[in-house]
């Protein structure tokens, strides 16, 4: 797996001060995505267990309030291979003191609960990590500059806890 950034204090992909991993490899191409050169899955620099060490390290000051993965496109197969790993590191260093946010061009319900070219092996132990799921591809025609968190109206924020245990979407209101 490749990534193109890790930022250290990242307040725009989440609540509070984060710690955020923009993987690379995306098959959706949205129109006017606001990073595309992560649509290659070789941009960037190779993730490394030294990659992970420092992400876990970068968690480590209480003003961290938790870790982001986006991109590219974490819940890429190729790339949940790799950061299921992390999550499950991130959930034995921390426990529940960090959350963890991702976004996702592909649908909760209709593509990683079901079966679909983003459901792998990895898929449910992933979501059985992360807190909120910002779900849907960036929609150009639906895009609100008003809307936190995400960038088009398409998009949910998802508790995903709530939403696993009851079977219902859960939104979170932010």
């Amino acid at each position: 797996m490749y990534y193109g950034e890790i930022k250290n204090t990242d307040i725009a992909n989440g609540e509070g001060v984060r710690v955020s991993l923009f993987v690379s490899g995306c098959t959706h191409h949205c129109k006017n995505c606001f990073n595309p050169e992560t649509w290659n899955f070789c941009y960037g620099k190779q993730y490394t267990k030294e990659t992970e060490d420092q992400i876990i390290e970068m968690l480590k000051p209480s003003y961290i309030k938790g870790l982001t993965l986006l991109g590219g496109e974490p819940m890429e197969p190729q790339n949940q291979a790799e950061l299921v790993k992390l999550l499950r590191r991130v959930r034995e260093t921390y426990g529940d003191t960090k959350n963890i946010w991702c976004y996702s061009g592909y649908t909760l319900d209709n593509e990683l609960l079901k079966e679909s070219r983003a459901r792998c092996e990895h898929t449910d132990e992933m979501l059985s990590y992360i807190d909120t799921l910002v779900d849907g591809e960036f929609v150009e025609d639906l895009k609100n500059l008003s809307l936190k968190f995400r960038g088009s109206s398409n998009q949910r924020i998802i508790n995903v806890p709530e939403t696993l245990k009851t079977n219902e979407i859960k939104l979170r209101m932010i």
